[in-house]
């Protein structure tokens, strides 16, 4: 077996189900789960009708690069949201559809690290455990960044030596943050794209929550758009990820794409033609009706500010919590320790929600998740309100709280 195996963590839901394992919920409150960050809006109904249409596709073997007409609609949409010059995208040699960015992000690191010059795979720290797997198990070592309240829950790159920077060669951004909801800025992002030009590493840009925002008059800024208004619209070591899990509450289609540097993207085809993982027919063509449609993406936002304006105004006075930047988490601090509030929350109002030391590591003398709880605003509004006044139930039950 590859001893890299044994070097992987058990998954934070796993450690989530042991935590709760010899606990017994109150028999009279239905259980609201926002622990799992797994959208419960309704799919668009033109979404569902395109499947089915297309069923005669499960007849054909797909193609890793997908259908020329998915890419091109892709291309479009990534021109229309993050303002790139529409000469800068060719669908033929900038993108790649994928199942998920799941997938993508773990094989992307696969692909692209050289395990025989001791690398580091940077990532933030609370993350998604995905980017410490893939940097394991590609032969690379993590080195996390600790994004804490210190630091509005944002990497520091001004606080990482040179020696470490020399042996980067891959970093993973997640902007909006998995679980903070932090959004990384253009002044950031520019420093960043400048740091992989100097010191030769790729920037991996997890953007799968970009598409949850509460002003549509500043959208989170994207790796791309920034790096086309530097004038790099080759794009050079910029490689972003893209879902409609989040973005179209598809997360079953298990339908995104890849898209930035073409002799990147190049060679991650190759590895993928070989990985056997191209995407069905009939969900490429639901797909393009996805990425072309923006109405459904401004309801879906609509439901998401109501549920945040409705816990917040519960849950603000009796926990340090605020809402996020983007995204559908709520990252709130805890009055006693994060895993202890997690189990007595399920044990005595039937609400799970995820220790926030489940999603990070120790690093640099401390853990930025302890004292956390991740919830993920997932479930229908009124479940919503009920979780969070059995939340502050709970709090007001708690011994010197505020």
């Amino acid at each position: 077996m590859n001893p890299d195996l044994n070097k992987l963590q058990p998954y934070p839901f796993e450690k989530l189900a042991q935590l709760k394992a010899n606990m017994k919920a109150p028999a009279d409150l239905p259980h609201i789960a926002l622990s799992i960050g797994e959208p419960k809006h309704t799919a668009p109904q033109f979404i569902a009708e395109t499947l089915r249409k297309n069923l005669n596709g499960l007849a054909s073997y797909p193609t890793t690069k997908g259908l020329p007409a998915l890419r091109q609609s892709i291309g479009d949409w990534l021109c229309r949201r993050f303002q790139l010059p529409a000469e800068s995208i060719d669908a033929e040699q900038h993108i790649i559809p994928v199942n998920g960015t799941r997938e993508a992000l773990f094989a992307f690191a696969q692909a692209v690290i050289e395990r025989n010059k001791k690398p580091l795979l940077l990532m933030p720290n609370p993350f998604y455990q995905i980017y410490e797997g893939a940097a394991y198990l590609a032969g690379a070592e993590p080195y996390y960044l600790n994004c804490s309240a210190d630091n509005n829950y944002l990497p520091d790159f001004d606080a990482v030596p040179a020696d470490i920077w020399q042996r980067c060669q891959l970093i993973y951004l997640c902007s909006p943050g998995n679980p903070t909801g932090a959004v990384i800025n253009r002044d950031t992002l520019q420093k960043l794209i400048g740091l992989a030009d100097r010191y030769d590493f790729i920037i991996a840009a997890d953007e799968c929550y970009s598409e949850i925002y509460f002003d549509e008059n500043t959208p989170p800024v994207g790796l791309l758009q920034v790096a086309a208004e530097m004038g790099s619209t080759d794009y050079k070591r910029c490689v972003v990820f893209h879902s409609l899990s989040k973005r179209s509450n598809l997360p079953g289609m298990r339908s995104g794409f890849v898209a930035g540097d073409a002799e990147i993207l190049k060679k991650f085809l190759l590895y993928r033609t070989y990985h056997g993982c191209a995407m069905p027919p009939y969900h490429q063509l639901a797909s393009i009706k996805a990425w072309d449609d923006e109405q459904h993406v401004l309801n879906n936002r609509d439901l998401y500010r109501q549920k945040f304006e409705a816990v917040l105004a519960i849950l603000s006075d009796v926990m340090d919590v605020q809402q996020p930047d983007a995204g559908f988490y709520l990252w709130a601090k805890t009055p006693i320790d994060d895993a202890e509030f997690a189990q007595r929350l399920f044990a005595e109002q039937n609400v799970t929600v995820l220790p926030g030391s489940y999603l990070s590591r120790q690093a640099h003398y401390i853990n930025p998740g302890s004292n956390h709880v991740r919830m993920a605003l997932v479930a229908p509004l009124e479940e919503c309100i009920d979780a969070a006044n059995r939340i502050k139930k709970l709090i007001n039950s708690l011994p010197n709280t505020i």
